[in-house]
């Protein structure tokens, strides 16, 4: 059975877990909220802090969902969102989307939300939460499509944060245009056209709080993350390249005019 063999590139520092302690339900897996029933079991992938792991489970008040993260530091933060929440139809483990260590038809859902971007193996993965899926069931992927970002003003400098990021992921072995493979990928795993309902979605930052957090978060991931560490280390860039672009990237958020839009593509995929 194949094992991770790609680096999340992000890690878990606190520019990181600022974004993704923003993430809901809502904003985060809108395209599968409907197809939700109160007694169904779910599995949800890379649930780090569990925001969304927590607002599942609210919305399956039978049922319940399992948090799976193959990084365990980051789970006791995930216990203590579900805790302050209330909610007890809950649990988490550690695990690897390549090798699930649950038996087959166990989940009436298998969601995953940006993961298969930064995974070695997106389609073997992708035949596990299948394999996990009860016949019935929804197999539910959203990923990031980076080369699709697109921002304004062009601040100097911003070119190349996207340019040194789409690096540093190949080289951990990511895909950062995920997002537009998810239909292929689903595809090369097994499933038919007729199972799959790929869709597009799109995150979109402009006002100016909006602004100020998405920029100082970067900011402060291409310095501080294990992104920035993998930057230097692998000779992508060095540390005054990196000052350089979190420089850019505060000038950006500072623009009254700045605005920020980021496509996800995403899929149900019907056992």
């Amino acid at each position: 059975m194949p094992q991770e063999s790609a680096v999340y590139t992000h890690g878990h520092h606190e520019s990181v877990l600022r974004s993704h302690t923003w993430r809901t339900a809502a904003n985060s897996a809108g395209y599968l909220l409907d197809s939700l029933k109160p007694h169904m079991r779910i599995l949800d992938i890379g649930c780090g802090p569990g925001t969304i792991t927590a607002d599942l489970a609210a919305l399956v008040p039978d049922g319940r969902v399992t948090g799976l993260e193959h990084a365990p530091d980051v789970l006791d933060q995930a216990r203590a969102t579900a805790a302050a929440r209330g909610v007890g139809n809950i649990d988490f483990t550690v695990g690897d989307v390549h090798a699930l260590d649950f038996p087959d038809d166990t989940f009436c859902v298998t969601h995953a939300h940006q993961v298969l971007q930064h995974v070695g193996d997106p389609v073997h993965a992708l035949r596990e939460m299948r394999r996990v899926t009860r016949p019935g069931g929804i197999v539910a992927v959203r990923d990031a499509d980076y080369a699709t970002m697109t921002w304004y003003p062009e601040v100097e400098g911003m070119a190349d944060w996207l340019d040194l990021y789409s690096r540093v992921a190949r080289a951990n072995g990511g895909m950062p245009d995920g997002g537009r493979r998810l239909h292929a990928w689903a595809l090369e795993a097994g499933f038919t056209q007729d199972d799959i309902t790929a869709t597009a979605s799109a995150w979109c930052y402009q006002t100016p709080e909006e602004r100020t957090w998405w920029s100082e978060l970067w900011a402060d991931r291409t310095v501080a993350s294990s992104y920035a560490r993998n930057a230097v280390d692998g000779g992508h860039a060095t540390p005054d390249d990196l000052a350089r672009i979190a420089a850019a990237w505060r000038e950006w958020g500072a623009r009254e005019d700045g605005w920020f839009a980021m496509l996800h593509g995403e899929v149900l995929c019907r056992v």
